[in-house]
């Protein structure tokens, strides 16, 4: 008993919870080989404490492993108050607050240098701005920085109401000055649709908080990462973010122009708010989803929930990006089709050359919009049913809707990105439908049997 005793105490230090501080993205205008350190609420706030100072080198980046948990407020410093890190434009940024989970790895992009000022000019353009640098989050007692974008003609056009679309890692969807590893042009290929003649977005941008990335975009904890916010993260976009954006902007706010996009975890997220919330986010682009973070969980879920037809989703990733993501897609795409979603509003992309990274994401981020809001289908998207058929079709006067087979069905009618026309209806073996007064477009009416699920037929108002 007394040996073993002695063989524990002796592994009690390499049980100790630490987290490691790893820096992974500095300002241009850094000075080469300048000491780092780390000043915050657990060493007196030292700016140039020896034992904080960033020393460990992993891939090129900077890094430090302390013995800290719970929560704690940090900034980092070249050695004095002097030299401290800056916002974007070289100004004071906030403390940064953690809640520190054992063994946790915080990424860190420091923007600037308070004493040298901003490491040069933004990428961003002018459509572009920083909605509020510290907008509150009440479901989970923190700040976050939003980004808008305005469409190119907002402002020329006050009549005009938009799209809008929530985007997650907020710092990597505009500047190349508050991206890790490049951002994804998002004005830029806004204003390239535009331009081409899309009615324009809104985009709102929702930084990362860093460190509570991973808690944030997952919905439980994963066994080796930790995590598990993502449900108040979720209801903080729909309960708080959404409301005052819609009261602040013109927005269109309905689903059917409300998208959800993000890559990775973000992808994660985004995929799990639309699930979650199809009455608020009627489309979602998740890009190089993380599945794997909370693959445990997730197929359960998904199956008990009661989702709408017309709810769109978008996946797309690098196929070797690691073993089993398209996997992992194909799984969350048949569950959702299982439980309501029709499968003309999903759709998968696996592209041989993709890769994990914003440059991937901001090559595919056109194809995900345009997708999602397409307002019309083509005819091999749709699938046709043998067992129903309509006459004429185009017809701008009368449809007839029957039965090949003389048995009574159900029907309803909604308009291609999912209005409802017509409510449920039931019949005989034929109906007969006016359409006089409906507006020229496409249209889906959904036919089977009743407690079935419907199937949809493809009609044209001309």
């Amino acid at each position: 008993m007394f040996r073993i005793l002695i063989f524990w105490i002796g592994f009690l230090p390499a049980l100790q919870a630490q987290v490691t501080f790893r820096i992974v993205s500095l300002p241009a205008n850094s000075p080469p080989g300048a000491p780092i350190y780390l000043a915050g609420s657990f060493n007196d706030w030292n700016p140039a404490n020896q034992d904080y100072m960033l020393s460990t080198i992993i891939n090129g980046d900077s890094s430090i492993t302390l013995p800290v948990q719970g929560a704690i407020q940090c900034k980092f410093t070249r050695g004095s108050w002097a030299t401290v890190e800056g916002n974007a434009s070289g100004n004071v940024i906030p403390n940064r607050q953690y809640t520190v989970q054992p063994f946790d790895t915080l990424l860190i992009s420091i923007l600037s240098w308070e004493d040298l000022g901003p490491a040069g000019p933004g990428t961003a353009l002018p459509s572009v701005t920083l909605m509020d640098a510290d907008f509150f989050m009440p479901q989970l007692n923190r700040s976050r920085r939003i980004w808008v974008r305005l469409p190119e003609n907002y402002a020329s056009s006050p009549d005009t109401r938009y799209r809008v679309v929530y985007m997650q890692d907020g710092q990597n969807l505009f500047d190349d000055l508050l991206a890790y590893n490049g951002e994804w042009g998002i004005d830029e290929s806004m204003r390239d649709l535009e331009l081409a003649g899309d009615p324009g977005a809104i985009i709102v941008g929702i930084d990362n908080g860093g460190g509570l990335r991973d808690a944030e975009y997952s919905l439980w904890a994963n066994p080796t990462y930790g995590g598990g916010d993502g449900d108040e993260y979720i209801d903080f976009i729909r309960n708080t973010l959404k409301p005052y954006i819609d009261l602040n902007y013109r927005t269109k706010p309905e689903a059917e122009h409300t998208a959800i996009m993000g890559s990775s975890l973000g992808g994660l997220i985004s995929f799990c708010a639309a699930a979650k919330y199809p009455e608020t986010f009627g489309k979602a682009g998740a890009l190089s989803p993380s599945f794997w973070f909370n693959i445990n969980e997730l197929p359960a879920w998904l199956q008990t929930l009661s989702l709408p037809e017309w709810l769109r989703i978008y996946f797309v990733a690098g196929t070797l990006e690691w073993n089993g993501i398209m996997t992992d897609i194909y799984q969350m795409r048949d569950i959702v089709d299982e439980q309501g979603v029709t499968g003309f509003n999903l759709r998968v992309e696996g592209k041989a050359d993709g890769a994990h990274g914003e440059w991937f994401w901001r090559r595919e981020f056109q194809n995900v919009y345009n997708w999602l809001f397409s307002s019309a289908l083509s005819t091999n998207e749709i699938p046709l049913t043998e067992s129903y058929r309509i006459y004429p079709n185009p017809s701008n006067a009368v449809l007839n809707l029957f039965s090949s087979s003389n048995e009574k069905f159900v029907y309803r009618v909604s308009s291609i990105d999912g209005r409802e026309i017509l409510p449920l209806n039931s019949t005989l073996t034929s109906a007969n439908i006016g359409v006089g007064s409906w507006p020229s477009g496409i249209y889906l009416v959904w036919v089977g049997k009743s407690g079935d699920a419907l199937r949809p037929i493809r009609f044209v108002r001309p």
